[in-house]
């Protein structure tokens, strides 16, 4: 009969590198973050890929990287994290106009 039942949904959280895994049971009950949090780790990870690039392009031109695949997968890795950070900054930008529309 315990078959019949729905399991609960969990939280889900982001691990840099790793993705999304099942949140602790103290970090369901404690919410992680703020959206101005998110935001900041958010930008802090899209800066840290451009400085990672960066450093893959270098050891490319001097000739010191052994697989030039990395630096292309560096790339493609900074390019997506802009972009994300500049589709979230997008959807708070409409969330706000949105709001500030609402007749009170």
């Amino acid at each position: 009969m315990d078959e019949l039942f729905m399991t609960p949904i969990t939280q889900l959280k982001y691990q840099r590198g790793v993705g999304l895994t099942e949140a602790t049971q103290t970090e369901q009950e404690n919410p992680v973050s703020s959206f101005g949090d998110v935001f900041r780790s958010m930008v802090n990870e899209a800066a840290e890929a451009e400085r990672n690039f960066d450093k893959q392009k270098y050891l490319l031109a001097t000739g010191q990287i052994e697989n030039a695949q990395t630096v292309m997968i560096a790339g493609s890795y900074a390019q997506l994290t802009i972009d994300m950070v500049m589709n979230l900054r997008n959807k708070a930008l409409e969330a706000y106009q949105e709001l500030m529309r609402l007749n009170v």
